[in-house]
């Protein structure tokens, strides 16, 4: 790519980032999680339109650092490769001057980019990138820059984020403000966390602009794709069944694949692009944690704001994952597992686990009036506290709010709005 075209993209990008770091976001809890000074790449991942390149931009106003800045998710630069890469430095330094911090968006679009950051680190600059995939982290970084580099996982708003971005109160202490969140949190069961979703009003236009840019930017054109139409159908099937056991055999079958393995290949690319978490189930053998995992979509607005979803309105299924999801913010940065809990005489939804310790039990049901429900729930939760010895055990519902003992054990019951917005 020419070096004058080059540098008139990255002009006009400078002008898009300093309009940017003028405008007020909502903080994020993962803004602590970047080290600006740190010698590792700084790198921010996760679903797309999660509010990312937002966070950076809100680390860097309050750094006060040099920056130069190059978003590579334009059109203007989908012919860069990466002999132009050195190029584009050159146009940063003519255009920023001397800088020593350099934020990366969407680098994942260009090809061995991987080469270009190590040399950066090497001569000490500190680097900040954002990207939307996964294999990122999971197999090129990890290879290619021999763990030079700090992982921050970013998710959808959570309730709190939630509140915060609408100016609702998370103070529940009147029947007023309890109201408000109740109202609050009936919304977000229902519309999720994407920052930009909050403010539109044709909500399934952008979830399925969004699902399709991720099926077919992000994982069809990266993996070479070859059966396009099953690996879609399998994404949507996942999302309109989640949370809900994942069976390759059955995806094969279903989708007339060849091989279970080409089954487990589209379902690991869909949880590469942040499309899906998955969870395990908790053993002390390896060999069983791997198999019968559990399928999540990354935020609510998934299961349902889609074409042909035809999902029904299970505020279970709906209360469940966002439960999952907001334990997956608050312990992953810690180093703690999410497993679930499964035999044939109980289960329970959530272990909270510190290498192979079990710090907390949680089970999720969104009613529990009818008598068989609580029982079972309750069940669940003191036998997974008798097989692992854990006895934080916590119950969180719709509105319920008690604490009772059972066989000895207190179990804590709690409504999901006042757990969400906990400090």
């Amino acid at each position: 790519m020419d070096i004058k075209n080059i540098e008139t993209v990255l002009l006009e990008q400078r002008e898009e980032f300093n309009s940017c770091l003028q405008q007020e976001y909502c903080s994020r809890p993962e803004e602590e999680l970047v080290d600006l000074n740190s010698k590792l790449a700084q790198v921010v991942i996760g679903i797309r339109r999660s509010g990312k390149s937002t966070l950076c931009f809100n680390v860097i106003k309050k750094s006060g650092g040099k920056f130069a800045y190059v978003n590579f998710d334009d059109e203007r630069l989908s012919a860069i490769t990466t002999e132009d890469l050195n190029s584009i430095l050159e146009c940063l330094y003519k255009i920023y001057g001397d800088f020593n911090h350099l934020f990366i968006d969407e680098i994942q679009n260009i090809g061995e980019w991987y080469l270009f950051v190590n040399r950066l680190l090497r001569t000490g600059m500190h680097v900040l990138i954002t990207g939307s995939n996964a294999k990122l982290l999971s197999g090129e970084l990890a290879t290619h820059l021999t763990g030079r580099h700090l992982k921050v996982e970013l998710f959808p708003f959570s309730f709190a984020e939630y509140c915060e971005y609408k100016k609702i109160s998370t103070s529940h202490g009147t029947t007023k403000e309890k109201g408000f969140l109740r109202a609050a949190f009936d919304d977000y069961l229902h519309d999720g966390g994407f920052p930009e979703l909050l403010n539109e009003k044709r909500k399934q236009a952008y979830i399925n602009t969004l699902v399709d840019s991720i099926l077919k930017k992000d994982i069809e054109k990266r993996y070479s794709v070859k059966y396009k139409a099953a690996f879609e159908n399998i994404a949507n099937h996942l999302l309109d069944n989640a949370p809900a056991k994942i069976n390759y055999n059955e995806l094969q079958n279903l989708f007339s694949l060849k091989s279970d393995h080409t089954a487990e290949n589209y379902v690991n690319y869909t949880k590469n692009a942040y499309l899906i978490c998955g969870l395990h189930k908790y053993s002390a053998k390896s060999k069983i944690r791997v198999r019968d995992e559990k399928a999540y979509a990354v935020d609510v607005a998934l299961m349902n704001n889609r074409e042909n979803a035809l999902a029904g309105d299970n505020l279970g299924w709906r209360l469940e994952t966002i439960v999952f999801i907001e334990l997956l913010r608050r312990y992953r940065p810690l180093e703690y597992d999410v497993y679930y809990y499964d035999e044939t005489s109980g289960e329970a939804d959530f272990l909270v686990c510190k290498g192979n310790s079990v710090q907390k039990i949680i089970q999720v049901s969104y009613d529990i009036s009818n008598p068989k429900t609580y029982k079972r729930e309750i069940n669940g939760l003191l036998l997974a506290s008798k097989k692992t010895g854990c006895n934080d055990l916590m119950l969180i519902t719709d509105h319920d709010e008690q604490s009772c003992v059972v066989d000895d054990k207190k179990i804590e019951i709690i409504p999901a709005y006042s757990w969400l917005v906990e400090k």
